[in-house]
């Protein structure tokens, strides 16, 4: 299908209807047609490092361009990263691409259904995600993964400290963004389409910015102690 402008739903609010402190839950479209969510009021992650997840193939199981909520499938251990990261005070973003919206192959609607159901799901299983971001331009953009806008953006709204940050991504493209955001570090999970992006992952490392890779993102729990480490208390 040919790339369309992403048009914006009833059930989801234009730009500037969101809240200056990131208390507006419903989610909104900035002026440069990303989606921010926050789940709660961010003021109290100033200053903190924070735990960056793609969504599709790290936090649910990767089905091409997800927009149905009955292909919607938690990867196991994920809720339990999240979890565990809210309890100990680290602020947990969720940057996707979402190229689907830009390729017509769904809407704004069925991202939001998406959306709605697995923040549901997070909270059944005690997990909270605080910011989520998602970009629906395609092929390029600056807030499009590999570019590092959609992490920027996180770190304003939320003041996070991006220099001692880490992302957890299936892709080297994730990881590609967040060292252009200048975060300390990311982790390639083999779920999804990670297991293919082994190399690319391992060459984006750099005295600045360290490479791990693991099975799971349910393997990446030593990264919490890390993030933890060195916040004022």
């Amino acid at each position: 299908m040919s790339g369309r402008t992403p048009s914006v739903p009833a059930s989801v609010p234009a730009s500037g209807t969101g809240t200056s402190d990131g208390t507006a839950d419903t989610g909104f479209l900035d002026a440069e047609g990303v989606w921010r969510q926050a789940g709660c009021d961010l003021s109290w992650a100033a200053g903190r490092a924070a735990l960056f997840l793609d969504r599709d193939g790290v936090v649910v199981e990767e089905v091409d361009y997800l927009h149905r909520v009955q292909d919607l499938t938690l990867i196991p251990g994920a809720a339990e990263l999240i979890a565990e990261a809210n309890r100990r005070g680290i602020p947990v973003v969720v940057a996707s691409n979402q190229a689907g919206i830009a390729r017509g192959y769904f809407g704004w609607d069925e991202f939001h259904q998406v959306q709605a159901e697995l923040n549901h799901r997070l909270n059944c299983a005690g997990a909270r995600v605080d910011l989520t971001l998602a970009c629906p331009h395609y092929p390029e953009h600056p807030d499009r993964k590999p570019r590092p806008g959609m992490f920027r953006k996180a770190g304003q709204m939320a003041s996070l400290d991006l220099g001692r940050s880490w992302v957890i991504g299936d892709k080297a493209s994730d990881l590609e963004a967040a060292r252009a955001a200048e975060l300390a570090g990311g982790i390639l999970v083999l779920t999804g389409h990670g297991a293919g992006h082994r190399e690319r992952a391992r060459d984006l490392a750099t005295p600045a910015f360290r490479v791990a890779i693991e099975n799971s993102a349910a393997d990446a729990r030593w990264l919490l102690n890390e993030l933890g480490a060195g916040r004022e208390r």
